[in-house]
């Protein structure tokens, strides 16, 4: 026979299950409310919509009624996203998505790129970027040409993007940018000179437009993080025990695309200038580096004696 207090623990249990329940559902509510009222009958778009976060944004914004522009370098699979996202919503409350090949890479057809969104639907009111080209190997094994890759993707074709739609968005004081950027914008670590540098520049870059746009009401965010997590990657991470691997390891730092669909859509809600999703040790770094800075080179130069790196990561 169950005693008094056994009886309560018994009972204890599935009502802590209920109460969980209770909770994620309440906040999916919340969430899908707060989707349709920031993205609703907005202009929204993404690059890079084929990643794994690029679909997760336009599952979310679709569902909250945005007029979405679906950027990516493959025009079947954009079709083919298209078709997801309208088979799996309600017709009468949402938009079909607008679909433009990009590829930040070839900066000459950028100009072609700003003229047709901007003739999408006539203004842009948001504008998320979500594209990165990666390069792991030793400063020497690279060439000037895969740094000039790199620099194109990840830098020179995000702000000729973003510098084709501002005169617009200007024009209408209203507009908001949103940089998905690797937290190693923020501080480097070895055998990433190039990826790090067209990261620090981006950030750079948005930092400075952010103080110039702020009179006209246009909006400007940063949300840097470790790495996003695939359900599957094709170039797993290898293990290491370098020092420094423990601020870039995606197994057990990354964000789950969900995560970071999310906090976008929170982002685009509060018009927060920056945000840092990125475990502990990755956030004292980037303070040990402004406030400690012997200290933290000194560290990134063991972990290099004591790691291996990776060739590359495209």
């Amino acid at each position: 026979m169950l005693s008094k207090t056994g009886m309560s623990t018994v009972l204890l249990v599935p009502a802590v299950a209920v109460i969980t329940a209770g909770i994620f559902y309440l906040y999916g509510a919340i969430l899908q409310l707060l989707s349709k009222a920031t993205v609703r009958n907005k202009v929204v778009l993404i690059t890079d919509s084929l990643s794994a976060l690029g679909k997760e944004c336009a599952k979310l914004f679709h569902r909250g009624g945005a007029r979405l522009i679906l950027c990516g370098k493959n025009w079947e699979k954009l079709e083919s996203l298209s078709e997801q996202l309208m088979n799996g919503s309600d017709r009468t409350l949402t938009f079909p998505p607008k679909l433009m090949e990009l590829d930040f890479s070839d900066v000459e057809t950028m100009p072609d790129v700003v003229s047709d969104v901007l003739d999408a639907y006539g203004c842009l009111d948001v504008l998320i970027f979500n594209s990165s080209v990666k390069v792991k190997a030793p400063v020497q094994s690279l060439s000037l040409e895969l740094d000039k890759t790199v620099m194109d993707a990840n830098y020179f074709g995000p702000i000729t993007l973003a510098k084709g739609v501002l005169p617009s968005m200007i024009s209408r004081r209203a507009g908001h940018m949103v940089l998905v950027n690797s937290i190693q914008g923020k501080l480097a670590v070895p055998f990433r000179t190039s990826y790090a540098a067209s990261k620090h520049a981006i950030q750079a870059f948005f930092d400075c437009l952010r103080a110039e746009v702020q009179e006209y009401g246009i909006s400007i965010s940063t949300v840097s993080h470790t790495f996003i997590k695939a359900t599957t990657s094709p170039h797993p991470t290898p293990k290491t025990n370098s020092i420094w691997s423990a601020f870039t390891r995606q197994k057990h730092h990354g964000i789950s695309p969900e995560e970071m669909a999310s906090e976008l859509l929170k982002t685009l809600s509060s018009k927060k200038s920056e945000v840092i999703m990125a475990h502990s040790v990755s956030k004292a770094a980037i303070y040990a580096r402004s406030l400690l800075p012997n200290f933290f080179f000194s560290v990134m130069a063991a972990g290099v004696r004591s790691g291996t790196p990776t060739k590359y990561e495209h």
